[in-house]
């Protein structure tokens, strides 16, 4: 089945309001960033609200908010759990997922530690590798085959659904359901950008969410008991959470249908916008493209060096447990403090010539996908998503341009970056 038959408006819909959500005001945040970081890199106040977007905080907490724009200082923000937590996100974005969601971003100490100590193995390389020819014939054989004959594109219509289709099928969602996924990821994006920067604007914000959480769980629980009932025999996710152990401790169907639930939509559209990302780039210059065409080795380095170009995700964010000081700015206990990691990817004193896009940098760790204890779980499958989509292009549309008669793709987002459309042509 090809997906230029499954269309969804509803889903399309959901992702327009998601980046609306999430623009902000339209300004240069690179430069933004690297003007705070040269000249005050740790400041008092809440920067995202100052670029009026919202954050994974309640927008009505009382805490002080702090904003750290150096490389260094957000990696030991990062990496220090103990001192830097995450629980607040349970009642900021966690209140979106509804009240007993697990929510893996919002757990904090043993518990933390214990719940990805069972879920880590699911999603390191050494098991996400074998998903390689489901990803790559899905790719091919449903997305991009099809769009062949056509000549002509938004190259975002790919890219909006492809990663959808995909998680959806690793998860395990059965054959028989579908034609249900486009419509639960929409719910999906609709729970995702509950936070709003406008407090009027919350509470209806509260409903629809929650009302679409309940939804969505419920039909997640319904498959994990469906699996489990069935003895959960498969490699998908959704059977190995229900056999997953650590330490004696296994989930219950509530527990795989929730973490489920929180996994979906970031699943989906985090690779989105890496990819929007990822072909603006490209396609921009020309060069570039015709690089990884002939030498396919570079599509990796090209994935990697865009997640820290134009990280999709500009901050994250952390609880003060004690009293504690970042480059001798003090922070009280319970203040919330904003890692730009943004500007971080563009640190002068640890990547030279940080603004330009060089495929063959010396690889450091960027911050895009996180650091520490709460580094992105399913990074390796997004990579994997994004190395697959990017050869099956190069394999199967020659000679892909820009089409100039629309204007070029611009990458745009104060919280969640991303280009709306990139035209293309093909021969």
């Amino acid at each position: 089945m090809s997906f230029l038959d499954e269309r969804s408006e509803l889903l399309e819909d959901a992702y327009a309001a998601l980046s609306k959500n999430y623009k902000g005001i339209d300004v240069d945040l690179y430069d933004v960033c690297k003007k705070q970081r040269l000249s005050d890199p740790v400041i008092e106040g809440d920067f995202m609200k100052s670029l009026e977007v919202a954050t994974h905080a309640d927008t009505r907490h009382t805490h002080p908010v702090y904003a750290v724009f150096k490389y260094h200082d957000i990696r030991k923000v990062l990496t220090d759990a103990k001192t830097f937590t995450s629980g607040f996100i349970r009642y900021g974005l966690g209140k979106f997922f509804g009240g007993d969601a697990l929510i893996i971003l919002a757990l904090d100490g043993q518990e933390h530690k214990e719940m990805r100590a069972l879920m880590k193995p699911i999603f390191m390389p050494a098991n996400v590798n074998h998903y390689r020819e489901t990803i790559t014939k899905i790719i091919r054989e449903e997305f991009v085959e099809p769009m062949v004959p056509l000549k002509k594109a938004n190259l975002m219509d790919f890219g909006l659904y492809f990663p959808i289709r995909i998680i959806y099928e690793l998860v395990g969602f059965p054959e028989s359901w579908r034609e249900d996924i486009y419509e639960i990821a929409a719910m999906g994006l609709l729970i995702l950008a509950g936070p709003k920067k406008d407090e009027e604007d919350l509470q209806a914000a509260l409903e629809r969410a929650n009302e679409a959480a309940d939804h969505m769980r419920s039909r997640l629980v319904e498959l994990a008991k469906l699996k489990r009932a069935e003895g959960a025999t498969g490699r998908d996710f959704m059977s190995q959470l229900i056999h997953a152990e650590y330490k004696g401790k296994k989930m219950n169907d509530h527990e795989v249908g929730t973490f489920a639930g929180t996994l979906l939509p970031a699943g989906g559209e985090t690779t989105t916008r890496t990819f929007s990302c990822l072909m603006a780039i490209m396609l921009s210059n020309p060069e570039l493209w015709e690089r990884l065409r002939n030498d396919r080795s570079l599509v990796p380095k090209a994935i990697n060096e865009a997640t820290r170009y134009e990280g999709v995700a500009t901050v994250k964010i952390r609880q003060a447990s004690e009293d504690t000081e970042i480059r001798g700015v003090k922070i009280p206990k319970g203040a919330l403090v904003q890692c730009l990691v943004a500007s971080a990817n563009r640190d002068e004193e640890v990547f030279e010539n940080p603004d330009v896009f060089d495929m063959d940098r010396k690889q450091t760790a960027n911050f895009t996908f996180g650091f520490g204890p709460h580094m992105c779980i399913g990074q390796f499958v997004a990579k994997m998503e994004l190395e697959v989509a990017v050869n099956a292009l190069l394999d199967l549309l020659p000679n892909l341009r820009l089409d100039p008669d629309y204007p070029k793709p611009e990458i745009k987002g104060a919280q969640l970056r991303g280009a709306s459309e990139i035209r293309v042509l093909w021969d």
